[in-house]
Formats: C-alpha cells, sequence, structure tokens
C-alpha cells in the first residue's frame, strides 16, 4: 500500500511540474539594437522630406528603448512620439486604425481616456510574424499619416531582423 501512496505522489507532483512548466511562455521582444536601427531610419525617413520628428521605440510592454529627436523638432514630439508608440504596443495595431475604430464605434470612444494613449496617426506595431515586439510613435511631421510612413519607412528597413 505504501509503494502505491508513493507512485501516486510521484505521478502527482510530475504532473504538477508540468503544468508549472506550460504556465512559463516564451516571448519575443525588441532588443536596443533593433530599436536604435528603427528609431535612426524613421527619423532619416522623415528628414529626407524635411520633417523634423521624434521617433520613441518601445518594447512589447510599452517601455523606452531608443528615441531620436531631430535637430528642430518642437519639444511635444518627444511626448507625443511616446504615447503613440505606446499606445500602438499596448492596441496591437497602427494608432490611425485605432483612431478610425473609434470614430465607426462611439461606443469605444473612451478608449483615448486610458492613461498614456494618444489615438493619433504615427504609432505603429512592430511584429516578428503576427507577434507583436514593439512599437514606434512618430511626432512632428505634418499629420499623423505622415508620421505613420515614416514609421513604416523605419520598420521596413529593418525587415531583415524581424524573423
Amino acid at each position: 500500500m505504501r509503494s502505491i501512496h508513493c507512485a501516486t505522489a510521484l505521478v502527482l507532483s510530475l504532473a504538477t511540474l508540468g503544468a508549472s512548466a506550460q504556465s512559463v511562455r516564451v516571448e519575443k521582444n525588441m532588443s536596443l539594437e533593433l530599436a536604435t536601427k528603427i528609431a535612426a531610419a524613421t527619423v532619416a525617413a522623415c528628414s529626407a522630406d524635411k520633417f523634423n520628428v521624434t521617433a520613441t521605440v518601445v518594447d512589447r510592454a510599452g517601455g523606452v528603448r531608443a528615441v531620436y529627436r531631430a535637430d528642430n523638432a518642437g519639444p511635444h514630439t518627444l511626448a507625443a512620439s511616446q504615447a503613440k508608440a505606446f499606445t500602438s504596443a499596448s492596441g496591437k495595431n497602427t494608432t490611425l486604425a485605432m483612431w478610425e475604430g473609434v470614430q465607426k464605434n462611439p461606443a469605444s470612444t473612451h478608449v483615448a481616456m486610458i492613461p498614456g494613449y494618444l489615438l493619433l496617426g504615427g504609432g505603429v506595431p512592430v511584429k516578428v510574424g503576427d507577434e507583436v515586439i514593439g512599437a514606434v510613435g512618430v511626432g512632428g511631421a505634418p499629420g499623423g499619416h505622415l508620421d505613420e510612413k515614416c514609421a513604416m519607412a523605419g520598420i521596413a528597413s529593418v525587415q531583415d531582423m524581424l524573423k
């Protein structure tokens, strides 16, 4: 009887160990190298169009990894770019698409009141496959759609690293 109890305890212990191992997740995330390259390429893309912007790159949890601010970029662009990046990483979508979604669905207008959110174009998620590993936010171009264009160019410049 004692050996049955020992065997049962062993099986239960192993089952518990297996269950706890399954609860540990492995996630991809934004490296400093990748964030720096995206930020630099994003500012360069906007500078080519003569827009003085700030680009902020955040990791999957919205923590800042890199910030590039062009010469002559307004002081407001720093906060705007960070909020757009945070919003995009959190919502796992572009901030422009999120804004359009709020416009189409008045019941979701309170999304804009989430602390740290900024629903203006210029925030774009960075993905490896379907997994969001971070986002880039841009502030300072004369329109959110232009901020978004620069962010997309920054991400496109590192496409080979997103595998």
